[in-house]
């Protein structure tokens, strides 16, 4: 009877195996049929964070969709690796997939917890997360456990436990935007993994589960009991010594963010590199494949433009007056401060603060700030403030402050630092005291003119610093490379090199006299005029281009040939499209950019070479490989050298020669001259050899200045958006050339003062500037000119008034504007390019 009672026993045990394993198979056919492919986990790479360097390795920006650094398994530091697997997955590389006496034990807490308000245990082992965060969704329910377990138990026969373990540390999200391991540790601890400590390391293993659980500030104390559990699992599988749990959990959690000094900002730059990286990479490349960009941007270079060109246009916007206040604000019962802080404050107003006006008197006004403090603003920071009138006129300055502020006054200031003043101390006297306790503001506004400045190296093309407006969080458009605008008389210098390159000199005489063409049929005469509305007669072309003289450069372009100016501004890159070869042309009719403008103008000071603005030097792909690199010379003699002190080897030099290099020089020498007698002699305050050209164009619509030291070419734009008068008198004298000014004033501060280098077939001659003759003892201001070889001052050939030439020229001097009666030396022993 017993051995019957077992046979029934056994067969039903039997029978019961039977059924279990054809429901196992059962599920593994029905829920593994259409399963993703798993195989391609051998070679997946997760979608990383292309990162963009500046040209000193600063971090520049960020371009991904989750925020993700890649490290291969085999730079991963081993406390990093064992203290994940003791959070989550302790028997990682025994089981083979799922974990069964996990799932058990976590099956008898949650049966022990019902009816509680307690969370189910999960027991899901690393390869489920991989499958489910890579292959799966995150649908809760029973099949998707089953097809996740199924999957897994596959993956892991597939691939190697390394493998899966590479792909979790770098998939797993952490919290505070952080994907994997690597971007954790630098979000909440500014470090690399391996500078991490014990504990720091013990607390990103605590966050997989939950993050936002354990918020290291909101949730401190969650966080570090959390962490503290972490290093009990570690010290559980022998990882660690109790003495290293135990300082571990004695340990306080500090979060430290990036280090702000190793990253720089310069948002209109990191837009156009975006931009590049798209059109040549794609999207998907560059938001998930890791790359790492070195771009050409100089910090340094980079804050100097930012502040330049801001100081610029508020120092413009201010001689045009004040448009009035932001807005007004009630304050009522609840108090001027909360009205203040319900309104938000334009984007663009960093870093001032905005205010409200609490009170007038005779002298100042009084105001309270968003943080609740109070201030004032004296009477002298409110002067400027006259009001704005059409056509960028201005009212009368006012001399209270009621004649600019009103109580409830919603307005912009910025903190003024305080005076150092002699004689008797504040604490001497009690009324001082108190009122000096009382912080001094300057009332601000945003411009509304806007502008752009570009500085590059005119040897390379690499584009050091770029602003393209006011304020990127204002407008993202950017006016160096989007903006297309006419350049006016920034463009001459492209027509007295047409004319140097076709046989004229520097002394040349051009007749300064009333000009007139036929436009065609139906359009009338054109009549262009100087911008002093006077005719100065036969005068040298050195001063035409340093006087700025529109008559003459008509006339020389009439003389010289329309179609040749145009050429010459194909080859160098002046305009984006052809233009129309009109002589108007040669008034800077064309439209361009302020990037184009100050690239053409780096291949007069570079020797007339070719180059091309570039922003990127060196793209590398997330294992290191070289993507794209912007100089592909290559050069033997620089690999695997071992450096003793001996000079660099040279590189070929294979830019195409798009002008000779003496009349290169020749324009850099007149533009020299500009700088120091000419439109643009504010400049000449930064006491270092520069060039440059000012522009404005018809009505005052737009100011330019275009210039360049030996080795750093700088444009300067400066106008509205909507194209409209700056103003009478606001030409690029007084508009562009301060802000180039003020950049090269910072820049060059601590170069020595280089020469402009002289090409081999330069010969310099000494005349008179006034008449271009040779000077021999005769009165006038003598000047170094440059001529090529073959011409000299002797060779005086004069542009009439029909643009027919003369071949010779009268002696006895001319009647022409004298400029500023200084005297002027440009000396030089010579040079190369």
């Amino acid at each position: 009877m017993f051995i019957r009672l077992l046979s029934i026993l056994f067969g039903a045990l039997v029978l019961g195996l039977v059924v279990a394993a054809g429901a196992g198979l059962y599920l593994f056919h029905h829920y593994g049929k259409d399963l993703p492919d798993y195989e391609q986990l051998a070679d997946y790479q997760p979608p990383t964070v292309t990162r963009v360097h500046a040209g000193d390795g600063r971090l520049l920006d960020e371009l991904a969709i989750e925020n993700r650094i890649f490290v291969p398994m085999e730079a991963m530091p081993d406390m990093m690796k064992q203290a994940f697997i003791a959070a989550e997955d302790q028997n990682f590389y025994s089981h083979p997939g799922i974990d069964v006496l996990s799932i058990v034990r976590a099956a008898i807490t949650n049966l022990r917890n019902l009816g509680t308000n307690q969370r189910p245990v999960g027991a899901s082992t690393i390869t489920q997360q991989v499958a489910k965060n890579f292959l799966l969704s995150n649908e809760v329910s029973l099949e998707r456990k089953i097809r996740e377990a199924i999957l897994s138990i596959r993956m892991e026969r597939a691939l190697p436990k390394d493998r899966i373990l590479e792909l979790y540390l770098n998939e797993i999200y952490l919290g505070m935007g952080s994907y994997g391991v690597a971007s954790a540790a630098i979000n909440y601890f500014n470090k690399s993994m391996d500078e991490l400590t014990l504990d720091e390391v013990a607390y990103l293993a605590a966050l997989p589960k939950a993050p936002s659980n354990y918020h290291p500030i909101r949730k401190k104390e969650a966080a570090i009991a959390r962490r503290n559990w972490v290093l009990g699992r570690m010290l559980e599988d022998e990882v660690i010594t109790e003495e290293q749990a135990e300082t571990a959990r004695a340990a306080d959690l500090e979060i430290h963010s990036r280090d702000a000094t190793e990253v720089t900002r310069a948002d209109f730059f990191s837009e156009e590199v975006r931009r590049k990286l798209v059109k040549q990479f794609g999207d998907d490349q560059v938001y998930n494949g890791g790359m790492s960009v070195r771009t050409s941007l100089d910090p340094e270079l980079q804050e100097i433009a930012r502040k330049t060109l801001r100081d610029g246009l508020i120092s413009y916007d201010r001689r045009h007056g004040w448009r009035g206040a932001l807005g007004q604000i009630e304050f009522g019962e609840q108090g001027w401060a909360q009205s203040l802080n319900e309104l938000p404050i334009p984007p663009s107003a960093e870093p001032w603060n905005m205010a409200a006006v609490l009170e007038l008197d005779e002298s100042e006004a009084r105001i309270g700030l968003t943080d609740g403090s109070r201030g004032r603003i004296p009477m002298s920071e409110l002067t400027w403030a006259r009001p704005a009138l059409e056509n960028q006129a201005v009212g009368a300055q006012p001399s209270t402050p009621s004649d600019v502020l009103e109580v409830g006054d919603v307005i912009l200031v910025e903190a003024l630092e305080a005076e150092q003043t002699d004689g008797e101390s504040a604490a001497d006297n009690a009324e001082a005291q108190e009122e000096s306790s009382v912080q001094d503001y300057g009332l601000r506004q945003i411009p509304a003119v806007n502008g752009a400045l570009v500085a590059l190296n005119p040897h390379t093309g690499r584009v050091l610093a770029m602003q393209g407006g006011f304020s990127f969080a204002q407008s993202e458009f950017n006016r160096a490379t989007q903006a297309m605008r006419q350049p006016g008389s920034s463009f001459k210098p492209f027509v007295y090199l047409t004319a140097l390159n076709n046989g004229f000199t520097p002394s040349t005489i051009i007749l300064d006299a009333p000009f007139v063409a036929d436009q065609g049929p139906g359009l009338g005469k054109w009549r262009p005029s100087n911008y002093t509305n006077r005719f100065y007669g036969p005068t040298p072309m050195r001063i035409g281009i340093e006087k700025s003289r529109n008559l003459m450069t008509v006339r020389l372009a009439q003389t010289v040939g329309i179609e040749k100016v145009a050429n010459t501004a194909e080859r160098f890159g002046v305009f984006e499209h052809d233009v129309m070869p009109t002589l108007s042309l040669a008034l800077g009719a064309g439209e361009t950019t302020a990037l184009r403008l100050t690239a053409a103008y780096a291949k007069l000071v570079n020797g007339g070479k070719e180059i091309t603005p570039t922003f990127i030097d060196r793209v590398q792909g997330r294992l290191g490989q070289t993507l794209f690199r912007n100089d592909d010379r290559s050069c033997e003699a620089c690999r695997n050298v071992e450096w003793n002190g001996q000079a660099p080897p040279r590189l070929p030099d294979d830019r195409e020669q798009i002008v000779s290099p003496g009349s290169a020089y020749q324009v850099v020498s007149m533009l020299e001259g500009v700088v120091q007698r000419g439109t643009a002699t504010t400049v000449a305050q930064v006491g270092k050899p520069l060039a440059g050209k000012t522009g404005t164009t018809n009505d005052y619509k737009d100011a330019w200045f275009v210039g360049f030291s030996p080795d750093l070419a700088v444009g300067v734009y400066v106008g509205f958006d909507q194209p409209r008068s700056l103003g009478s008198g606001e030409a690029g004298g007084r508009v562009a050339a301060p802000i180039f000014r003020d950049f090269m004033m910072d820049a060059l501060e601590d170069e020595p003062p280089i020469p402009f280098r002289i090409p081999e077939d330069i010969r310099l001659v000494r005349v008179i500037h006034e008449t271009g003759e040779a000077a021999r003892g005769q009165g006038g201001q003598v000047i170094w000119e440059a001529f090529q070889e073959g011409t000299g001052p002797e060779d005086r050939r004069r542009i009439t008034t029909d643009g027919s030439i003369l071949a010779e020229e009268p002696t006895g001097g001319s009647s022409v504007s004298g400029g500023d009666s200084s005297s002027s030396s440009n000396g030089s022993t010579g040079g190369l390019y």
